[in-house]
């Protein structure tokens, strides 16, 4: 028998879990197809870091509506959201700039946040070495979640709570317009049918419509990231972000100093070309999260990226973290890379296939931020 629903999502991580949370926000009924038995992609390989202020100003609205999300559920579940804050630490006069800059862009946006001098940013950080610290810019109303359980919690909870079906181990083999709806077969669970159908598949482009992703403008970014054994009796408040994550942002790039600063930097260093930028969060372990790089390749040469971790980079980025922060112990104890796809021009690859398929992926970096207030305004506009 066709399992028959108002909404099928295929792909089970951040961004498709909330679009199948606004549509039964909305009283549809919903179907979650995970062709893994728990998502394995970006979004359970990342930092777990929920940050508008390093968003645009379309996209911080976005996030900023994800806050007040992951903070309503977080009431009713736990789901791992700490409120702890998020700071960035200038090292010099041209980053201070950029942190004054934006200070008042967010004061404009009414959006909460707070210069710190340089001793009260060493008040409040333990370990952070004084010698590279300027000043910092503090966000108090950005969470950390734990990205590891964080997607097992929040589907709990939706299947126990708010009447999601999930299916995992679900591989969906097709998918076409049938019947006025759309008919979605897979390899072991059946047929599906649903009214309508959105497609989150990450970077999984070689199953379904690949000729559709071949054309496309989207890229796949590959990132290195390490974790520290636990730091016993050592506590980060929130998560730190440094001097290149300000020259990195998006968000900085509305500042008015923003272009004559980033055209002195020199193009070929180790750390631009291997878009490293320096990031710190502590785990409720206790361990702390280290990174990240960023190496880019196009859809069809998506395999030239390997399965490799490059240890020069991590070497790279341990150094330049010991110059910021002094943690008690150094010793790594696990690491990864993640993949995320984003577009080369646009901010997220949405598309519509007929009237009843959707895609929408390459929401690039912005997923674990975004996700939830983007897809709440996306089901509004798709079931309108």
């Amino acid at each position: 028998m066709v399992k028959q629903y108002d909404l099928i999502v295929v792909g089970g991580g951040i961004l498709g879990t909330f679009h199948a949370y606004h549509a039964l926000q909305n009283g549809l009924s919903v179907a979650l197809l995970e062709r893994s038995s728990i998502p394995q992609g970006a979004t359970v390989r990342n930092f777990g870091q929920v940050v508008p202020s390093g968003m645009d100003a379309k996209w911080q609205v976005y996030g900023r509506r994800s806050l007040e999300i992951y903070k309503d559920i977080q009431t009713k579940n736990d789901i791992s959201v700490r409120q702890q804050g998020t700071v960035y630490l200038a090292s010099n006069q041209e980053e201070l700039q950029l942190l004054e800059e934006l200070h008042q862009i967010n004061k404009d946006n009414n959006y909460s946040s707070q210069m710190l001098s340089k001793q009260m940013c060493l008040d409040k950080y333990p370990g952070l070495q004084a010698e590279y610290v300027k000043a910092g810019l503090f966000f108090p109303e950005e969470v950390n979640v734990e990205p590891h359980s964080l997607i097992q919690k929040l589907h709990q909870y939706m299947h126990s709570q708010v009447n999601l079906d999930i299916f995992y181990n679900c591989n969906v083999l097709h998918c076409e317009s049938d019947r006025g709806g759309v008919i979605v077969n897979t390899a072991n669970e059946g047929e599906f049918w649903a009214t309508k159908t959105i497609i989150c598949n990450g970077n999984d482009f070689k199953t379904l419509f690949p000729k559709l992703f071949e054309t496309s403008d989207l890229e796949v970014c590959k990132l290195q990231m390490m974790q520290t054994v636990p730091q016993n009796n050592f506590k980060i408040p929130g998560s730190l972000l440094t001097g290149w994550t300000i020259r990195r942002y998006e968000s900085f790039r509305e500042c008015p100093s923003y272009a004559a600063i980033k055209a002195k930097e020199n193009l070929d260093s180790f750390q631009n070309k291997w878009g490293i930028h320096i990031l710190f969060k502590q785990a409720i372990d206790g361990s702390v999260i280290i990174g990240d790089s960023h190496q880019y390749a196009s859809v069809k040469e998506i395999d030239t990226l390997g399965f490799d971790l490059n240890m020069e980079l991590d070497d790279f980025m341990i150094n330049e973290a010991r110059k910021i922060f002094n943690l008690p112990d150094y010793t790594i104890a696990n690491r990864w890379y993640g993949v995320y796809s984003q577009c080369k021009e646009k901010d997220i690859f949405n598309e519509s296939i007929g009237k009843n398929i959707h895609i929408v992926t390459g929401i690039g970096g912005k997923g674990m931020t975004g996700s939830a207030g983007f897809a709440e305004k996306n089901i509004e506009i798709l079931f309108k």
